[in-house]
């Protein structure tokens, strides 16, 4: 299982982090049922360490992944990019058949294409 940050990703969690008094807090990352294409990706703070979460670390940020959402994001790299419509973190998802406009949502390769998925 791989799940990578890119420098700029990594840098911006830090900073995210530091803002935190807790040094307990990690980055959650997630997929979830929803979104334009199917499956929608999400992130937080999360302090919680679940028994059945992956921990994995990347440019030392330790990130959490929740089993239903480790085979969807399994070589995964996530970027953060600043541009004249905002900033926001990125994913480059080698299982996505499809993503939405707003790359905020994505269609797994084996499931074909479709909201239709969003039961996964």
């Amino acid at each position: 299982m791989s799940l990578t940050l890119t420098e700029n990703a990594a840098a911006k969690v830090q900073d995210l982090l530091a803002n935190e008094e807790n040094s307990d807090v990690h980055l959650r990352v997630f997929v979830s049922g929803g979104g334009c294409s199917g499956f929608q990706y999400g992130f937080s703070l999360d302090t919680q360490v679940n028994d059945n979460d992956a921990q994995l670390e990347s440019q030392g940020v330790k990130m959490l992944i929740d089993p239903a959402s480790l085979d969807l994001l399994d070589g995964s790299e996530i970027d953060y990019q600043e541009s004249l419509q905002g900033s926001s973190f990125v994913i480059r998802n080698p299982n996505a058949s499809g993503t939405c406009g707003c790359g905020k949502s994505f269609t797994p390769a084996e499931d074909g294409a479709g909201c239709a998925n969003a039961a996964y």
